[in-house]
């Protein structure tokens, strides 16, 4: 299937491991630049490396950005603009995990960070990309939320509700644009083979248990429906939360 994403431009923040990384390897593959950003520059260069050996055809650009700061959202669009001109496709991707403590545990300055990256991250990436995407031929935005977007979790007070919280401010947005040529949508994706769940082999079986398929996911397999919701072939499809979790939200 093509995708008809060759000489498109995507940004793809917290591309450095994960499912950004396969994000970004994903719309390489199908003929997109891609502009990508993450705390460190080496594991930039590492997810460079891997879209070179998939296709020595597109452009890259690396951009070390924090997504808690709006600045450096702004920093990558500009990068996007100044290189080649255009930005077709964003992926809100980068996030982080909280303290597994009860509600009333909860430490309020962890709270705020993981609100500031998860949720006004978002929000920032999307006033930069949108800004840029209204002044050019539209565009896709896909956000990256959980099935925690829909779900609770115990102990998961800070990142369940910056969860849900993307997924509100995704049909917001989606709501604000829908006539003005830029899409927006969220995925949901389950636990996912990814290093933010660490090494535990224990505790990832017991994560895998709990999806009715029996397994994690892989971040390819979110990267596929993020790439194909960025693209022409998804051009009705706006104001979605598309869930990818093995069955876990069917229970």
């Amino acid at each position: 299937m093509n995708l008809n994403l060759n000489g498109k431009t995507a940004l793809v923040t917290g591309a450095g491991s994960g499912i950004g990384q396969a994000v970004a390897l994903a719309f390489a593959r199908e003929g997109a630049n891609v502009v990508l950003t993450d705390l460190k520059q080496e594991s930039l260069d590492e997810t460079v490396k891997l879209i070179e050996q998939a296709n020595k055809d597109v452009q890259t650009v690396t951009v070390i950005a924090d997504a808690g700061n709006p600045d450096d959202h702004q920093k990558a669009v500009d990068a996007a603009m100044e290189t080649f001109g255009r930005l077709d496709a964003a992926v809100n991707n980068a996030g982080m995990g909280g303290e597994a403590v009860p509600v009333a545990e909860v430490n309020v300055k962890n709270w705020q960070k993981v609100l500031e990256v998860n949720l006004s991250g978002v929000f920032y990436g999307m006033q930069a990309q949108l800004n840029a995407m209204l002044g050019g031929e539209g565009g896709s935005i896909v956000n990256v939320a959980s099935i925690l977007g829909q779900a609770g979790w115990a102990n998961g007070a800070a990142y369940v509700a910056s969860k849900h919280g993307v997924v509100g401010l995704t049909r917001t947005a989606a709501l604000d644009y829908a006539q003005k040529g830029v899409r927006v949508n969220a995925v949901g994706p389950g636990f996912i083979e990814t290093p933010i769940l660490g090494q535990d082999r224990q505790a990832l079986d017991y994560l895998a248990s709990l999806h009715p398929m029996g397994r994690l996911g892989k971040p390819e397999e979110i990267a596929h429906l993020i790439v194909f919701l960025s693209s022409p072939l998804a051009s009705l499809i706006t104001g979605a939360y598309y869930n990818a979790d093995g069955g876990y939200l069917a229970k």
